[in-house]
């Protein structure tokens, strides 16, 4: 497989990490700033979506939505390194509207939404005048398999009614969430796989209720991961996303690509990690000398090298596969590089975190939040262990037994 970029990506990584050099790097000490005194969203945050918009760097995420929407068309290989770019701020992919949880959203309501839905969600969407979330994941059951999920979508007349309690809802408490994507159990009659349906709630609707913005590792993202109580909440049957029933088919179609994004992104943040690392290793002594110079200090900046390649080049396979066979084609890789990428991160994180020393720990550097948000990409979209299962399910069930037979000097007892 060749990955090398072609001119057309070669053009838009420059564009991008200059857009990044010039406007996002010098906003992070007032991001941090307005954070920490509870301003959000920050000041600066539409006035760098205007410059992106001018400078056509918007919806760059969109690989075959076809829509009037500005935004530049590209493959997911052609992506990738372009949310890399991004990964390396946390708060980045806003700016160009390629964040999550938005991007999966956009993605589900192209695919599926009505034309009326389109035009009331879809559209301010793409336009990046509203952000949204994604309620799946609920306290009560493993939600890492989605038909466990009890909250009930019942039908009532020209209404949906819904009850449950959902939690980890990322974005939910971005005072610009508008609509909620819900997921829950509409039929109870019907196969497992056929027993969820997706609904789109608006927000403020009576009887949803915001319980808290759980902290992550006692880190408080002003975005929000919240737990949701859905007490009788009415909704027009004309809010239902597809079709009755088609929920689990729904959220598979949004998550293949999704958890594609999120290691796209990790990579980048693991760049920038080793980076610093390096830079610090240089510059920092300690008993008379660098701590380039100690070999343990030179084994973890080798190994992180050899790690984010071999990363990076397993997303790039995947991202070349969803392009030419699809999601489901590349279930696998997808799985994969889920599995692999946010350890990948946290290892980077880690060895860098351990190089600063106590500073490593705080706000000064960016390496405890990529460390936090990579140990929290093992459990979003799926946990490590799905994941793994997944793959090693598709091995046995690719292989012949017996076939290795002859490659053996004594046979295998049974």
């Amino acid at each position: 497989m060749d990955f090398t970029y072609t001119p057309k990506v070669e053009d838009l990584r420059s564009r991008v990490r200059a857009f990044m050099d010039r406007r996002i790097v010098p906003q992070i000490r007032q991001w941090h700033d307005e954070i920490h005194a509870n301003q959000f969203p920050v000041s600066f945050m539409d006035d760098l979506k205007a410059y992106a918009k001018e400078e056509g760097l918007w919806n760059l995420f969109l690989p075959h939505l076809k829509t009037d929407e500005p935004g530049t068309r590209l493959t997911n290989l052609e992506y990738a390194p372009l949310a890399e770019i991004m990964g390396r701020v946390l708060w980045a992919s806003e700016v160009f509207n390629c964040s999550a949880p938005d991007t999966g959203n956009m993605e589900l309501l192209h695919l599926f939404a009505t034309p009326e839905q389109r035009v009331q969600w879809l559209e301010p969407l793409l336009r990046g005048e509203i952000r949204s979330a994604f309620a799946m994941t609920e306290p009560d059951v493993a939600s890492s398999d989605a038909t466990n999920i009890t909250t009930r979508i019942e039908r009532d007349g020209g209404d949906y009614v819904i009850n449950g309690r959902k939690w980890f809802i990322s974005n939910a408490a971005h005072p610009n969430c508008e609509i909620f994507i819900v997921m829950g159990k509409s039929n109870l009659d019907a196969a497992s796989h056929q027993q969820q349906s997706m609904i789109l709630v608006p927000r403020n609707t009576p009887g949803m209720t915001i319980v808290r913005n759980i902290t992550v590792l006692n880190h408080v993202a002003p975005e929000g991961h919240c737990e949701i109580i859905f007490d009788n909440v009415r909704v027009p049957a004309s809010n239902l996303l597809g079709e009755e029933g088609s929920g689990f088919s729904l959220a598979q179609a949004r998550l293949g690509p999704g958890r594609v994004h999120h290691c796209m992104r990790s990579i980048g943040a693991a760049e920038l990690a080793l980076e610093l690392m390096v830079d610090r290793a240089q510059s920092r002594r300690a008993f008379g000398k660098s701590l380039n110079q100690y070999g343990t200090i030179g084994e973890w900046i080798a190994r992180s090298r050899i790690e984010i390649e071999q990363a990076r080049l397993l997303v790039l396979k995947t991202a070349s596969m969803i392009d030419n066979v699809g999601a489901k084609a590349a279930r696998r890789e997808i799985s994969m590089i889920k599995a692999l990428v946010p350890t990948v991160l946290t290892n980077v994180c880690d060895r860098a975190m351990q190089v600063f020393g106590a500073m490593g720990l705080s706000p000064d550097t960016p390496l405890a939040d990529h460390w936090t948000i990579g140990r929290a990409l093992r459990y979003a979209d799926g946990p490590d262990e799905v994941h793994l299962q997944a793959v090693a399910r598709m091995e046995i069930r690719g292989s012949t037994p017996g076939a290795t037979a002859p490659y053996l000097t004594v046979p295998l007892r049974s």
